[in-house]
């Protein structure tokens, strides 16, 4: 049976008081060698011997020393945009901060620390500075355990291919434990890469932005940034999610990716319907469909649409003149004078005409399936009608009204409004960097339906570069994952790398995304699409169990040490035994509770197909302050 050799470091350095005998007895064998009291031919090779002897056990108390000196841990460290582009030279590289492998001997150390107060073997300042040991230790006040990250004392820049990441990331992590350190990190090398990178970010954090905007400042064009913010619309560009289809049906299903789910599921069907009606009925008139048309035409009535499309398909089936036949002069004469019953209050008397015509007298041959659903619709129940789009109307409203309306409805045609009007594939072709704002806290419902248009909208992008063959590389950074997930996302991290987009999504715990999606399962399997894990400290316990099932186990030793005696009455009668047992049992490779313990900005992560690795994030400043602010910059920036 393979054994993996059992260590003990937490204790004294033995070794040290071994090697000092040993270069004592080295400095005997030379002066007994000196005076002649013992031949030089024997005392010269055994003071060679103690040499030898002395100077291994001392350098066994450094290790020792010296892995023990690493359990006051490592302190927050802080870099700039410059500092960063040099851990960054290959581009095909993503670099994950500092820190090493994980392997089975580091568990083994974390879990024999759990035994003891680590504090009794930590090492004073004085003998660190001694030892050379240059890393500046983990202040008292920092939250976390030091001692997680010292059961290694050599830590490297940790670097990682970057195909490896095609699978998608998932970045978790409890409030202020650094989602947002990471992902600066991560949108900054994307940004270098020439990536198009797209920032979801629902709580609008400003450091994000701000590296986002040096990162394009350092590395792309002075126009590349572009920011879309609810609140503040006209400092930003104008998005037109509904600008880009190769199918009309592809923006009803964008549309009703934002609608509530409902339980039956028919409610979401039938306003997938009502909007399907809407948008084949304006592509039958050559209009461009946009959200502002089809909360008019859904909330006011489909008349508009169906007349316009009936006196288009009159005069191509029946030519210049149709309006002379007899039978429509007669149907046209009946309706002006109320003779045909009027199905809404909003259809005029040539609408009534029009369709009696076209109920009565076109043959089922000749009819065309746009103006047969348009002709439903128009002879639906108003009352009834209104019910059953009542859960899309309210989502429609949001996104249309006020300012909101004019950003994600934009007229090319106005004058008065020159911010840009983009669009996915436009930021694709230009290389863009979109940094989208949500600002979920005052408005969450506006904030969550902006999303997850913005995904829906991604997600046919990514259809089309699946179709027809991408452009250039996509980033796509998802933070909140929870505010915002929906049935297009999924499909993005399901297949959105064979379309060229590849995502890393943040959340804060397990429970925040299935209360979204519906229960944990259903969160699992969302999940299971991203191939690589990266969690912050985390106290949510379902949470800290997907991540360590993630790591998987290992082997852990355990020594049970046994000293028993015994005596009678006897004169002489003394027994004694001491035994030692060497046990082995799989454990976690990363124990849960570990996870709440963690400090700001470190980590434990699965990458590449289950290598494990043990981190931390420097911060990234793009604007270095003064030292009497750098403490307040720092605070700042763990989010």
């Amino acid at each position: 049976m393979l054994v993996r050799r059992y260590e003990m470091p937490w204790r004294r350095a033995y070794e040290g008081y071994a090697g000092i005998g040993w270069l004592a007895a080295m400095a005997f064998f030379v002066i007994v060698g000196a005076t002649l009291r013992l031949p030089r031919s024997l005392a010269l090779p055994l003071a060679v011997l103690c040499f030898c002897m002395g100077v291994l056990r001392l350098v066994q108390a450094v290790r020792t020393l010296v892995l023990r000196a690493s359990l006051s841990g490592r302190g927050i460290q802080v870099i700039t945009t410059t500092e960063l582009a040099r851990w960054c030279r290959k581009p095909d590289e993503v670099f994950l901060g500092f820190g090493f492998e994980w392997r089975p001997v580091h568990s083994q150390r974390l879990y024999e620390l759990a035994k003891i107060d680590y504090r009794e073997f930590t090492v004073s300042p004085r003998l660190l500075t001694l030892l050379g040991y240059q890393s500046k230790p983990q202040p008292d006040a920092e939250i976390g355990l030091p001692y997680i990250h010292g059961v290694e004392p050599r830590e490297v820049a940790l670097h990682r291919p970057l195909q490896n990441f095609e699978g998608g990331t998932l970045l978790v992590g409890t409030t202020q434990s650094g989602k947002g350190v990471a992902l600066a990190s991560l949108i900054t090398q994307a940004v270098r890469r020439g990536d198009v990178v797209i920032v979801i970010d629902p709580k609008n954090s400003r450091r994000l932005k701000r590296v986002t905007q040096r990162a394009c400042e350092d590395w792309r064009e002075t126009d590349t940034f572009l920011e879309f913010h609810p609140a503040f619309p006209e400092a930003g560009v104008r998005l037109d999610f509904t600008f880009n289809w190769q199918k009309p049906t592809e923006i009803a299903s964008r549309i009703q990716s934002i609608m509530p789910p409902d339980t039956a599921g028919a409610f979401s069907a039938f306003g997938w319907d009502a909007v399907n009606v809407v948008v084949q009925g304006l592509v039958e008139l050559e209009e461009r469909p946009n959200l502002v048309k089809l909360t008019k035409y859904i909330e006011g009535g489909i008349e508009p649409v169906l007349e316009g499309t009936l006196r288009r398909y009159y005069e191509r089936a029946l030519g210049a003149g149709w309006r002379e036949l007899p039978e429509v002069k007669k149907l046209l004469n009946d309706a002006h004078r109320g003779n045909i019953k009027r199905p809404s209050e909003a259809a005029s008397a040539d609408l009534l005409a029009f369709v009696a015509y076209y109920e009565h007298h076109v043959a089922q041959s000749q009819r065309n399936k746009v103006l047969d659903a348009q002709v439903r619709t128009f002879r639906h129940n108003r009352e009834h009608y209104q019910k059953i789009t009542a859960n899309l109307l309210p989502v429609l409203s949001m996104l249309t009204s006020g300012d909101l309306g004019r950003s994600l409805s934009p007229e090319p045609f106005d004058a008065d409004d020159r911010r840009p009007i983009m669009n996915f594939e436009k930021i694709e072709r230009a290389g863009h960097v979109l940094y989208m704002c949500l600002d979920s806290l005052p408005d969450p419902s506006v904030a969550t339906a902006i999303g997850a248009l913005a995904l829906a909208d991604l997600a046919a992008q990514a259809g089309m570069r699946y179709n027809l063959g991408g452009y250039r590389r996509i980033s796509l950074f998802v933070d909140e994952v929870s505010n915002v997930i929906n049935q297009p996302l999924i499909e993005i991290l399901n297949k959105g790398a064979e379309g060229g987009i590849f995502t890393t999504c943040a959340m804060q715990t397990l429970a925040d995304l299935a209360k979204r999606l519906g229960s944990e399962d259903a969160a699992r399997m969302a999940l299971g699409n991203l191939n690589n894990l990266i969690a912050l400290r985390s106290k949510d316990r379902p949470t800290q169990d997907f991540v360590v099932e993630t790591f998987g186990k290992t082997a852990i030793h355990t020594m049970r040490v046994g000293l028993s005696s015994g005596a009678d009455a006897h004169l002489g009668d003394f027994s004694s035994s001491y035994s030692t047992q060497l046990s082995e049992s799989f454990e976690e490779m990363v124990p849960a509770d570990v996870l709440g313990k963690l400090p700001n900005l470190q980590y434990f992560a699965s990458v590449s197909g289950g290598r494990i690795i043990k981190g931390r994030f420097p911060i990234l400043d793009p604007d270095p302050p003064s030292s009497s602010d750098a403490p307040a910059a720092t605070a700042e920036a763990i989010r």
